[in-house]
């Protein structure tokens, strides 16, 4: 389903999608999500984050510091969320379930 992204009703069904996203957190224009994981974990998921981002046109911020990883997706340019950005999202917790074996 397609949405016309400079609507009310866009932003309603992406804010919706990430309901269903626990553990991501909109700050503006970006969302977020820290995950505990160790360092091999870490470096599975960001293998397969790349692979999906690479298809996507997108460009997360993944970064390990004190034991967690933090993912930022921003869309490019000044556009606000984007379904892209929603579904790479999904596809990031698809991947980490599968990394931490709680697929």
């Amino acid at each position: 389903m397609r949405a016309l992204w400079g609507s009310r009703a866009a932003r309603d069904y992406l804010s919706d999608a990430l309901t269903l996203l626990p553990g991501w957190t909109r700050e503006g224009r970006q969302i977020k999500r820290t995950l505990v994981i160790d360092d091999s974990q870490h470096a599975a998921l960001t293998e397969r984050i790349k692979v999906v981002a690479d298809a996507l046109h997108l460009q997360p911020e993944v970064r390990r510091l004190d034991g967690r990883t933090q993912i930022r997706l921003t869309p490019r340019d000044s556009e606000d969320i984007t379904e892209g950005v929603v579904t790479l999202a999904a596809r990031i917790e698809d991947a980490y379930r599968t990394v931490t074996g709680e697929a």
